[in-house]
């Protein structure tokens, strides 16, 4: 059926394009082959005879069919000249857009023929030009004229959707006509020429749900109240035919998804009307006993359900909280249960939507109520005490055996089994106290000290006699009840000092005093001196009544060449009953002072200043004992360098015996940064060079002969000479002593002498020529020169 439609199609077209060809052709001839005018004369102003040119042919626009398929070329016009006399003479040419390619001319009779199929879509028309020239000679007879070919369009374009699929919502329960979406769709046809282009939407698939607007494309409710709930989703197809929807018309399609939105329009349902929920009574607060749960079909915000607990014997036993992920009710317990109390309790819970639309306010209300009936289950609970904690107090230094308390617990359930007691040893490391395992009693073991420790806290455990697991504890705080049984002390280390100078009543310090039991059998104190000193002639005592003392002075002047300290006894006695009392002993120094009474000094050893010496005396004899000390040391000094031997052993260091001189000359070169005459005669002219190194015991004169010339230069010289005179030094000591010159010469084999650089270096010298030096550098020979035979030794 399908391919009959087309076929039937396909010929109307045809048809309709055989008319329109014919319809072309006619008013092309009717337009474009007109005969041209000459000689028409038009008679102008002062009866002068004006003569007016014609065109001699006359061009417009052609029009041509597209999508034409025949066998032969499509003629889409005629040229004709009205100087064309049908001799063949005149030439026809055309150029331009296709000229050639797609439109060909008769050069003899001017037929132009379109020779491809045109679509309009590509192209809507083409500019030539034409052109009649002579043949022979290609002279042109008319000037060159342009002419357009339009294409003719036909319906061969079907509508099309800006998207094959679309998508919309729409809230549920909408009223009718309320808009959903647009969908548009086009046609590439020519919307100027016929109904090509005249789209109408119309709705294939969808109804009676949804509909469409023929000429808008606007999709629209065309039922009322649909419920998201029965139905969610709806798949609609709309169709766009062009022609203005006439039978031949060409249509495309499109695809409208619609989803119905969310209302809250249904109230939340509890599946059952009563909810069974049991807990253990051993059960603590905060622990969940069940949950219910009411069912909302809405979603999102428009499910959210709220629960309460409105009525009960359990409100305040039992609550409620809202688990938004499960949309569930929880109920929790909120106080400690007690099965032989009460056995069941029951709620009345309420659902209720957290949202409300007032749209939809007349299908309420949206809540809902159910019953929850709790039955408390039985639990094997440990002892419990009849207080959660105990406070007792006992007098300290109470005898052993003395009773502090007692404690008491019972067995909660119903087999109220035995209870045994006994105390946490850990909170009582010392065994101050014991308790009674039946009855509860707590006693103490030894003498307590509240001076020690005022409070002990233990614990004290209670278990089921047959049923040791069950055990229950409970803390006990005991007050050690303060006896008097401290005397007062000194409350610091008193140390007090008078002067000699010091007037009668004059008062020289403060004491207080200091009581380890409470402040109940403490202050106030009450300072006094021994009944046997009360008439002390030195010190008197006055009581300040604010538990301090005052010392005072009771004659005036002292002597510390008779007596430089003094011992006061004090008798110190506190509040309590019966009071108690100590006696502290205060020491009193007797110091120098000056006219205010500031201290100067409290030793004795100015006591024999008197003796018949002056300070000044004294501190001349000191410095005798200091001179004479000195002059001893330096005598033991000296005698001690005499001793020493000035041979050197074989196992000292000559290394040790260097002595160098921080002054480096210029180099060979420069003759003018050193005088050599400062090595010559350091000491002066006479030659004479003394030893830096030892103190020699008499003295040397070198022979005169041997001293090189004052102004000589020549180092070599002046090298030999020192050598030779220290070789015939009677009073050089037969060890090495190095002096270093700061000059360097004109270089030698033996480099340098430095026994510190050549024995911590590899060296490849060859020392054997220190033998030839003579008995000066026998030491280094003996070092250096037979490196070789100990190495092939070891």
């Amino acid at each position: 059926p399908k391919m009959k439609e087309d076929n039937c199609l396909h010929a109307a077209l045809i048809c309709l394009g055989m008319l329109c060809y014919s319809h072309a052709i006619t008013t092309e001839k009717l337009n474009h082959t007109r005969p041209s005018l000459h000689g028409h004369h038009e008679k102008g102003k002062e009866g002068q005879v004006l003569h007016r040119s014609k065109r001699g042919w006359v061009w417009n626009q052609f029009f041509v069919i597209e999508e034409y398929t025949g066998p032969d070329p499509v003629l889409v016009g005629r040229l004709h000249s009205d100087i064309d006399s049908g001799d063949g003479n005149i030439k026809y040419i055309l150029s331009g857009e296709g000229a050639g390619i797609i439109f060909v001319i008769d050069d003899k009779s001017g037929n132009i023929h379109a020779t491809k199929t045109l679509d309009r879509e590509e192209r809507a028309q083409y500019t030539l030009t034409a052109q009649a020239v002579d043949r022979n000679t290609n002279r042109p007879l008319e000037p060159p004229s342009e002419f357009i070919v339009k294409v003719q369009d036909i319906n061969d374009n079907p509508p099309e959707f800006l998207h094959e699929n679309y998508h919309a919502n729409v809230p549920e329960r909408s009223n009718v006509g309320t808009s959903v979406i647009q969908v548009t769709a086009s046609d590439a046809d020519d919307p100027t020429y016929g109904n090509s282009a005249k789209l109408v939407y119309s709705i294939l698939e969808g109804q009676p749900y949804f509909s469409v607007e023929a000429q808008t494309g606007i999709i629209r409710t065309a039922l009322p109240n649909m419920d998201r709930e029965a139905k969610e989703e709806y798949h609609v197809v709309i169709q766009a035919k062009d022609m203005g929807g006439h039978m031949g018309g060409l249509s495309g399609t499109t695809k409208v998804t619609i989803t119905l939105t969310d209302v809250n329009d249904n109230p939340p349902k509890f599946p059952q009307s009563v909810y069974q929920m049991s807990v253990s009574e051993a059960a603590v607060p905060g622990e969940e006993v069940g949950r219910v749960k009411a069912k909302d079909p809405d979603i999102g915000e428009n499910g959210l359900v709220a629960y309460n607990i409105i009525d009960g014997d359990g409100m305040d036993t039992f609550e409620i909280t809202t688990d938004y992920e499960t949309q569930e009710g929880v109920v929790k317990l909120k106080k400690l249960l007690d099965f032989e109390t009460k056995k069941s309790y029951s709620l009345k819970v309420e659902a209720a939507n957290v949202h409300i639309d007032p749209k939809f306010i007349s299908n309420g209300p949206f809540k809902d109520t159910v019953t929850v009936k709790i039955s408390v289950e039985d639990a094997d609970e440990p002892p419990v005490f009849l207080k959660p904690s105990y406070i007792f107090e006992v007098q300290e230094n109470a005898a052993s055996g003395t009773v502090v308390g007692k404690v008491h617990a019972k067995d909660p359930d119903a087999a109220n089994s035995a209870i045994r007691y006994s105390i946490d040893r850990h909170t009582d490391l010392e065994r101050y106290f014991i308790i009674n395992a039946e009855d509860g009693n707590i006693k103490t073991i030894k003498a307590l000290d509240r001076e020690e420790i005022a409070w002990h806290n233990i614990s004290v455990f209670a278990v089921e006699v047959h049923k040791q697991h069950q055990e229950a504890k409970v803390p006990v705080a005991i007050k050690v009840i303060d006896v008097n049984d401290n005397a007062p002390k000194f409350a610091a280390a008193y140390e007090a000092f008078v002067c000699e100078n010091a007037r009668s009543n004059q008062q020289f310090i403060t004491i207080s005093a200091d009581d380890k039991d409470d402040s109940a059998n403490g202050p106030r104190f009450i300072f006094s001196l021994p009944p046997e000193i009360i008439h002390n002639p030195n010190f008197t005592l006055r009581d300040n009544r604010d538990n301090t003392a005052s010392v005072l002075v009771r004659r005036d002047g002292f002597s510390r060449q008779k007596q430089d300290l003094y011992l006061l006894p004090i008798v110190i006695s506190d509040g309590g009953l019966p009071p108690m009392s100590s006696t502290n002993t205060l020491t009193i120094r007797v110091c120098g002072c000056d006219s205010n009474g500031s201290l100067l000094s409290c030793n004795a050893e100015a006591y024999i200043l008197n003796a018949g010496l002056s300070t000044g005396a004294l501190i001349a004899i000191l410095a005798c004992i200091v001179i004479l000390l000195v002059i001893v040391v330096l005598f033991v000094t000296l005698k001690r360098q005499k001793k020493e031997p000035l041979i050197v052993f074989e196992e000292e260091d000559v290394r040790e015996n260097i002595i160098t001189y921080d002054d480096e000359g210029g180099g060979e070169e420069d003759t003018e940064a050193f005088d050599i005459a400062t090595l010559q005669n350091p000491d002066g002219i006479n030659g004479f060079i003394p030893r830096k190194d030892i103190k020699p015991e008499y003295q040397y004169m070198p022979r005169p002969g041997l001293r090189p010339a004052p102004n000589s230069v020549d180092v070599d010289d002046f090298i030999n000479t020192r050598i030779q005179e220290a070789d015939n030094d009677p009073t050089a000591p037969p060890y090495d002593s190095i002096q270093i010159y700061g000059y360097e010469g004109r270089g030698s084999v033996a480099g340098s002498l430095s026994s510190l650089e050549s024995a911590t270096t590899d060296s490849d010298l060859d020392y054997d020529y220190l033998q030839n030096w003579g008995p000066r550098f026998k030491k280094l020979a003996d070092l250096y020169g037979s490196k070789d035979t100990f190495d092939d030794d070891s």
